[in-house]
């Protein structure tokens, strides 16, 4: 059962227009219900007629005359009739007073009266996505809490959810790395015990370096004969590359076969990668453990069989060698490369490994992918032969559902990617070091009787909360510009300004303890001789306009679950913030005229502070109790 009124006149204007047209009615007609903009028509309307009457060729208001004669909500709304209908077809309605009272108090509980199915399903989201002795940067920011807010959501709405982060850590590049380190620590150089990530990122760049052979510039050098120094140069520096290419390949069988001093090195890189990884993610409130950590490695005894199945069923026919999954019958010109033409594997035949577990093992009925836009065709490839495969097939027979939550890019205020000086990634661990330093200077500037501990503390969840916010709050599959000023500030729509918000709420109550002497029990209770007696009172605009914000939360967790846009929430969340300031300038709550009155404003702080936290904890930002 559902509590959002805008979703509850939708059900029932959608029954309306199944009675009212029954086959005439258009595939996938909208009730199209939204908040009314002017509050004198009413609290809600439904703009369907307008759709509907051009679809079926009949004048709108007629359109919306139909769905009135069928729509039976006296025992949310007030009794429509024809003076429901306004402009060209507008149906308004005005929740009853008792029925807003009513719903109000079933979302004052700590769940907020949101249900969990009694069957709940299963969601696998890929999240986060890091390579070994890599340290995370900026690119990973949006991977990483987008992926952990769809989780949250899901979550919040009862489902089953298995997070997986897909670490690089398998193939040639890891093995460049591991027999650098191996080498060093034989000869006694390093010691695998002190080894820090970024020493790790250092000897990565170095093998890849040493790897790296300038063919292109000899054949420059032979075609325009620029002299023997310059070719001797060129010559060496190529016979050089090849020779650490083939001692990285030589690594790469031994790492294959599991030679026992290889694995430990290769095991000693990952863990520090791992961890790293899991430190900076429980900085941002991202729920990303190890044991989500799923590695390219873990899929490898698994790739020849699917590579194999695909061969003997007909899924995949060679090509020049190489077998490709045709999907022309998806739509898809260019074929997805499962296995190239030397016998190796690619990324593609990973993830369709990965596609078979997250379904047949854990039992998938939705797969989400939060990885960035430009793998768009990569990801419609994989899904398309993983579904001609039969890989995505749950024990019902039908396909789990696969979606790739793109996203765009982080911007710099030069509008160009996010880089440092240099024109490398910004390292998210240095990002998130500056957004708490320069938090830390804006609360002690704004509250300068907080205790040290007590800054340290706010700094760091008003500095994350800030970059999580201006992450989430942009629309996922556009590019967004990075910038300090504009996250940190404590007004507008950031993160500062809701947890700002929150924090003002609660204040309330503390001075309802201390002022009025209301203990903290009465204030929290639900039951008998608590503030849960107390009856909405909702006879001033701010208090109804409060009311009906606060009840469309369930509504808009339903509409992030099913857009995969956690911008939504952050949109909603912010006119919570913003109506309930209203609310507060306009409504004195401890200086109430009477007691009555007080105790009625109390609980509707107390359901826009549960309401607000709860949003806040979903998009994975600390809900504060002071600022």
């Amino acid at each position: 059962m559902t509590h959002d009124p805008i979703e509850i006149l939708s059900e029932r204007v959608q029954v309306a227009m199944r009675a009212a047209f029954g086959d005439q009615l258009p595939s996938g007609a909208d009730a199209l219900i939204a908040s009314s903009r002017n509050p004198k028509f009413g609290d809600f309307q439904s703009n369907a007629a307008m759709p509907l009457g051009k679809a079926l060729g009949m004048p709108p208001r007629e359109a919306a005359q139909k769905i009135l004669s069928h729509l039976e909500v006296d025992d949310i709304a007030e009794p429509l009739d024809e003076t429901s209908i306004a402009g060209p077809g507008f149906i308004n309605f005005r929740l009853r007073d008792d029925a807003l009272r009513e719903l109000l108090g079933q979302i004052d509980t700590t769940d907020l009266g949101i249900e969990r199915p009694a069957s709940p399903r299963t969601i696998v989201v890929d999240l986060c996505g890091v390579n070994l002795a890599k340290q995370m940067h900026v690119g990973h920011l949006r991977a990483t809490v987008i992926g952990d807010a769809i989780a949250r959501v899901y979550e919040r709405l009862g489902w089953n959810v298995v997070r997986q982060s897909h670490l690089g850590d398998w193939g040639l590049p890891i093995a460049m790395v591991t027999g650098a380190i191996k080498e060093k620590t034989t000869a006694g150089e390093i010691s695998l015990d002190d080894l820090s990530l970024a020493d790790l990122e250092r000897e990565y760049r170095a093998a890849q370096q040493r790897s790296s052979a300038d063919t292109r510039g000899l054949e420059v050098v032979r075609k325009f004969d620029l002299g023997p120094k310059a070719a001797a140069e060129l010559e060496e520096q190529v016979a050089g590359a090849e020779e650490a290419l083939a001692e990285a390949k030589s690594t790469l069988v031994a790492l294959q076969s599991g030679d026992e001093a290889t694995v430990a090195t290769w095991r000693r890189i990952s863990d520090i990668t791992i961890s790293e990884c899991v430190h900076i993610c429980d900085r941002l409130h991202s729920n990303v453990t190890a044991e989500h950590t799923a590695g390219e490695s873990t899929y490898r005894s698994e790739l020849g069989g699917v590579v194999s199945d695909l061969d003997e069923r007909g899924i995949a026919v060679e090509s020049d060698g190489a077998l490709v999954v045709k999907l022309d019958e998806s739509g898809i010109k260019e074929p997805l490369l499962v296995r190239k033409s030397d016998g190796g594997f690619l990324y593609a035949t990973t993830d369709l490994a990965a596609v078979k577990r997250r379904v047949q093992d854990f039992g998938g009925d939705l797969l989400v992918y939060a990885v960035d836009s430009r793998q768009s065709l990569h990801f419609k490839q994989v899904f398309a032969a993983a579904k001609k495969a039969g890989y995505a097939k749950r024990p019902n027979g039908e396909d789990a559902d696969l979606v790739h939550a793109a996203f765009g890019s982080v911007l710099g205020e030069d509008n160009r990617p996010f880089k440092t000086r240099s024109g490398e990634n910004v390292a998210l661990k240095s990002l998130l070091d500056e957004a708490v330093e320069r938090a830390d200077r804006a609360v002690r500037e704004k509250n300068p009787d907080l205790t040290d501990e007590e800054r340290a503390v706010v700094a760091a969840a008003v500095g994350v909360g800030a970059v999580k916010y201006a992450d989430l709050s942009s629309d996922r599959v556009k590019d967004y510009v990075f910038s300090f000023d504009r996250m940190l500030a404590f007004e507008g729509n950031t993160g500062p300004y809701l947890q700002y918000a929150l924090v003002r709420i609660r204040s309330i109550f503390r001075k309802a303890e201390s002022d009025l002497g209301l203990s903290r029990d009465w204030l929290d209770g639900d039951g008998v001789n608590s503030l849960g007696e107390a009856e909405f009172e909702l006879a001033e605009p701010a208090e109804r306009a409060l009311a009906l914000q606060a009840l469309g939360y369930e509504g808009v967790l339903h509409a992030v679950a099913r857009s995969f846009e956690p911008h939504r929430l952050t949109t909603y969340l912010y006119e919570l913030a913003t109506t309930f300031s209203t609310f507060f300038e306009a409504c004195p709550v401890l200086k109430a005229p009477d007691e009555s009155s007080r105790n009625a404003r109390l609980r509707l702080c107390r359901v826009t502070e549960r309401v607000l936290e709860s949003g806040l904890e979903t998009l994975g930002i600390v809900a504060l109790e002071k600022m």
